[in-house]
C-alpha cells in the first residue's frame, strides 16, 4: 500500500464513529474505574460503580468489534512499537471485559466477587493506560509535528476533531455522573432524642445508667440499627441469618421475662431507669430514645424484633471489660438504596455491597470480635449506688470467672479457650465470609464460619416465642447442656464426657436397718466459667437423688419436684438468693434492689462439690411403698437366704426459670413451666446384707 493510500486508510479512521464511541466509552471506564479503586467511600462513587457497571455491559460488543475491525484495517502495517502496543493493549482490553463481565455476573448472580478476578481487572486497567496511551498519543503527536499542506494536514484536522468529540462525549457521561449523585436522596435519619427525653443523669450521660454510648453521643434513628433480614435475604449472609434468628441475641428484646422485669421497674424507679438493662438487651431502642416516659413498653418495634441485630454488634468500635454495657457503637454509612424499601431498590443495594465491598467488610468486620472483652462488655454486669441506692454490688461476671480459669493462657492460643471457640463454634460454610486468616488454627478457604447461634443454656425462651427453627435449635441446646455437642476445634482441649458430670460415691454393701450415707460428686468439666452462670435468682440446677430397693420401691428421695413443678424443700441446689437492704428476698428478678445474697452456691471451672445425703435402710419393706398406685402389702425382709440390693440414681437437673418466677410472669393458673435437662446422670448399686440377729 502505497502513502496515499495510508494517509487516506488514516484519516478515515480517525473520522470513524465507532472510534468515538469507543474512545469515550474507554476514557468513561478507565477514569471511572480508577476513581473507584483509588477515592474514598461515597456516593459518587457508588454511583460511579453503577455507571461503570452499565457503560461495561453497553460498551464490551462494540468494543470488541472494534478490536477485529481495527485488527483488519491495519493488518497490513508493518510490525513496529505502534503494533506491538497495539496488540498488547487488545490483549488487555480483552482482559478487562472479560473479568469485568465475569465480576458483574458475580455481583449479581453470587455472594461475592472474586479478589483474584477483582485484581486481574484492576491491574489489566492500570496496564491498559501505559500501554494505550502511546499507541492512541504518539501518533497524534507525530502527525502534529509532521503536518503540511495536503493529506497530512487532513489527518490532522481528523484527529483533533476526534479528541474534541471524544472530550466531549466524555464530559457528558462524566455529567451523568454528577446528575445522578445530586438526585439521589438518601433516607433521611432521625439522629435527635424525643422533645420530652428525661435526661435526669446528666446531659453528658443521656443512656445512663447503662454505660453503653454512641460516636456522637446522640442518638441514632432506630432504622439505621436494624434491617438484619436484608443480610439473609441479600444471597449474602443467609445461613448466619438463620442462625442468628432464632439465638438468644435477636430474642434478648423480645424475651418475655425481660419484657416483664423491664416493665416493673420502669413503674417502680421512670423509665429512664430501665436504660441500665437497655445496653445489652435492647440496644436499638436505647440508642433510638426509646427508653423513656410516655412509650409503650419502652420497647420501639425495630428494637423489640432484631435484639441484637447484626449492625447493633458488628458496629461496636470500642469495649470496656467494666461491664453493664461499656461500649462505644457507631452508626455505619449505609449503601446507595441500602435503607429503601422496594425490590428494585435491594437489588441495587445488593448488587452494590458485592461489586462494592470494601466500605462494608471494613465498617463491619474487624478483629475486635475474637477478644473475649469484646464479650465482656455485656457478659459482666453489676449494680452500684446508683441503682440500688446503697452500694456497689458484683452480678454475673463471666469474663472475669473466665479470665482467671484454667481455660485462659495468656499468649498462648493453642491452651486457651475462649468464648467464641465454644459459644460460635466453626460450621460449614458457603457464606461469603467463610475462611480466616487471624485465627491461629484457620485458613482462608477453609470453607466455614463461626456459629451465630450463640449456642448457651436456654432451652425455655425460643420455643415460647415460637421462633422459627426453635425445635432445632432446643435439640441443639440439650446436647450443648449435656457436653455432646462436638466442637472439633477444642477437641484436644479439653475432657470428653458430660460438661458437668455427676458421679456417686456410694459404700459397696450395708447391713440392714444400718444407715447409709452416699455423696454425690459435682465436677465443672467443660464449662468456661462457673456453673451455672447468668442470674442465679432465676436459674436453677440441682441433684435428684432416688433410691429404690431391688423390686422398685422408693426408699429415699431428694431434689424432686412437686405436682405444681417447685422442687421440694432439702435439695442440693445450685442458685443464688439475692436480698434488698431489708433483708427481703429478691425472687422477681428485681436486681435493682439487690444490695447482697443470703445463699449463693456455683462451680468455677475446673472444681467440684458434693452433695451429702443419709438415710436408713430399712430391713423390712412393704412391697409396693413409694409407688404412686401401691399394690396389695406384702412384707419383704432381707434374710440370709436372699440377700437385697439398694440402686441410687444421680441426676444432674436444669432449667432456666424455676416456676416461682414463670408464675409471676403468666399466672399460676398459665400452667408454664420451664422444661428440665438432665445434664449427667449416674447409677450404682449397693448390696444389703441381712439383718444382723
Amino acid at each position: 500500500m502505497n502513502d496515499q493510500s495510508t494517509k487516506h486508510v488514516s484519516e478515515k479512521e480517525w473520522h470513524h464513529k465507532l472510534l468515538l464511541f469507543v474512545s469515550a466509552f474507554l476514557v468513561f471506564e478507565t477514569v471511572t474505574g480508577l476513581s473507584i479503586y483509588l477515592l474514598p467511600f461515597s456516593v459518587s462513587n457508588q454511583v460511579m460503580v453503577l455507571l461503570h457497571t452499565l457503560g461495561g455491559l453497553v460498551f464490551t460488543i462494540p468494543f470488541l468489534f472494534y478490536l477485529a475491525r481495527h485488527l483488519m484495517v491495519y493488518r497490513w502495517k508493518k510490525f513496529d512499537h505502534f503494533k506491538l502496543t497495539g496488540y498488547v493493549s487488545m490483549i488487555l482490553g480483552l482482559a478487562l471485559s472479560v473479568s469485568g463481565l465475569i465480576l458483574t455476573w458475580q455481583a449479581v448472580f453470587q455472594s461475592k466477587i472474586s479478589q483474584s478476578w477483582d485484581m486481574a481487572h484492576v491491574v489489566s486497567t492500570f496496564a491498559l493506560v501505559v500501554f494505550l496511551l502511546p499507541h492512541t498519543v504518539l501518533p497524534i503527536v507525530r502527525n502534529y509535528k509532521a503536518r503540511s499542506a495536503g493529506v497530512m494536514q487532513s489527518i490532522v484536522r481528523a484527529q483533533n476533531k476526534y479528541v474534541s468529540n471524544t472530550t466531549i462525549f466524555s464530559v457528558i457521561l462524566f455529567a451523568v455522573i454528577l446528575l445522578a449523585g445530586y438526585s439521589y436522596e438518601p433516607v433521611a435519619l432521625n439522629n435527635e432524642f424525643p422533645e420530652d427525653y428525661n435526661l435526669s443523669y446528666g446531659g453528658d450521660r443521656p443512656f445512663a445508667p447503662s454505660l453503653a454510648t454512641t460516636t456522637t453521643g446522640k442518638a441514632f434513628d432506630s432504622k439505621s440499627m436494624g434491617g438484619s433480614e436484608s443480610c439473609g435475604t441479600s444471597g449474602c449472609h443467609e445461613e448466619i441469618y438463620k442462625e442468628w434468628e432464632v439465638s438468644a441475641h435477636r430474642y434478648s428484646a423480645m424475651d418475655l421475662g425481660f419484657q416483664k422485669v423491664q416493665s416493673v421497674m420502669a413503674e417502680q424507679n421512670g423509665a429512664e431507669s430501665t436504660r441500665y438493662c437497655g445496653g445489652c438487651h435492647d440496644p436499638i431502642s436505647l440508642f433510638s430514645g426509646t427508653k423513656n416516659i410516655f412509650v409503650k413498653d419502652l420497647t420501639n418495634l425495630t428494637g423489640y424484633q432484631e435484639g441484637v441485630s447484626c449492625i447493633s454488634c458488628h458496629a461496636i468500635k470500642e469495649t470496656d471489660i467494666k461491664g453493664n454495657a461499656n461500649y462505644v457503637m457507631s452508626q455505619p454509612e449505609r449503601y446507595m438504596f441500602e435503607m429503601n424499601e422496594g425490590k428494585n431498590a435491594k437489588f441495587v443495594s445488593d448488587f452494590l455491597i458485592r461489586a462494592y465491598p470494601q466500605k462494608h467488610i471494613e465498617s463491619l468486620q474487624h478483629t475486635l470480635f475474637k477478644s473475649p472483652e469484646f464479650c465482656a462488655s455485656c457478659h459482666k454486669q453489676f449494680i452500684d449506688e446508683e441503682i440500688n441506692k446503697v452500694g456497689w454490688v458484683q452480678l454475673q461476671n463471666q469474663f472475669d470467672q473466665w479470665r482467671k480459669s484454667r481455660w485462659n493462657h495468656p499468649g498462648d492460643p493453642t491452651k486457651t479457650v475462649e468464648c467464641r471457640e465454644c459459644h460460635m463454634p466453626l460450621t460449614d460454610s458457603m457464606d461469603p465470609s467463610n475462611g480466616d486468616t487471624k485465627d491461629y488454627n484457620r485458613t482462608a478457604d477453609d470453607k466455614k464460619h463461626r456459629s451465630h447461634r450463640f449456642l448457651a443454656a436456654n432451652q425455655f425462651m425460643p420455643k415460647a416465642l415460637d421462633l422459627p427453627g426453635a425445635d432445632e435449635h432446643i435439640e441443639l441446646t440439650e446436647k450443648w447442656l449435656k457436653g455432646e455437642y462436638d466442637i472439633p476445634e477444642i477437641a484436644d482441649k479439653w475432657k470428653t464426657g458430660p460438661a458437668v458430670p455427676i458421679e456417686l460415691v456410694v459404700p459397696e454393701q450395708v447391713n440392714a436397718g444400718d444407715k447409709v450415707n452416699i455423696q454425690a460428686m459435682i465436677i465443672n468439666n467443660k464449662v468456661g466459667h462457673e456453673f451455672p452462670t447468668g442470674p442465679l435468682d432465676i436459674i436453677q440446677a440441682w441433684v435428684e437423688i432416688v433410691v429404690t430397693d431391688q423390686d422398685g420401691n422408693e426408699i429415699f428421695s431428694s431434689g424432686l419436684r412437686d405436682k405444681e413443678n417447685f422442687i421440694k424443700p432439702g435439695a442440693f441446689i445450685f442458685k443464688a438468693e439475692p436480698v434488698d437492704q431489708y433483708g427481703n428476698l429478691i425472687d422477681k428478678h428485681n436486681l435493682w434492689e439487690m444490695v447482697g445474697v443470703r445463699y449463693r452456691r456455683s462451680l468455677f471451672p475446673g472444681f467440684s462439690d458434693k452433695a451429702e445425703y443419709a438415710f436408713s435402710c430399712p430391713s423390712t419393706m412393704k412391697k409396693g411403698e413409694g409407688q404412686a398406685k401401691p399394690i396389695p402389702q406384702t412384707e419383704f425382709e432381707f434374710s440370709a437366704d436372699k440377700a437385697g440390693e439398694l440402686h441410687i440414681t444421680a441426676r444432674l437437673l436444669y432449667r432456666k426459670f424455676d416456676q416461682f418466677l414463670l408464675n409471676f410472669l403468666f399466672g399460676a393458673d398459665a400452667g408454664i413451666t420451664a422444661s428440665v435437662t438432665v445434664m449427667s446422670e449416674n447409677q450404682k448399686t449397693i448390696i444389703v446384707k441381712p439383718k444382723q440377729s
